[in-house]
């Protein structure tokens, strides 16, 4: 298995768990949106609370250039601890959620 592929099911793997442990409400369902050809993974909310539509992102990885680039990280203990713990070197993940200019300031990959 090539680096992309096992970062690629390392992500997998963690969203999984994600939706198991986040409680589940009324209305709302989780939706994981996998493009294992364009490495592209995300977690959404969709649904209803009461009159109000809910669409938000929970989680957005993709993986470009060899790294993980975490686009929006809408949990606790932020994914990138997650992936560490996995066995991704730091340098090999982007905060993408940060400007471009603190990037270097984040003690992970700028780009």
């Amino acid at each position: 298995m090539d680096r992309i592929e096992f970062y690629a099911a390392i992500i997998r793997r963690l969203l999984d768990e994600y939706v198991e442990m986040l409680p589940p409400e009324e209305g709302l369902e989780i939706e994981r949106i996998y493009d294992n050809t364009r490495h592209h993974y995300e977690l959404l909310y969709l649904g209803w609370e009461k009159l109000r539509r809910v669409h938000g992102c929970i989680l957005h990885l993709d993986i470009r250039d060899g790294k993980i680039w975490i686009q929006h990280d809408g949990t606790e203990d932020g994914i990138a601890l997650r992936l560490m713990e996995e066995g991704v070197p730091r340098d090999q993940i982007v905060l993408a959620f940060h400007p471009p200019y603190k990037r270097p300031d984040t003690g992970f990959a700028a780009a």
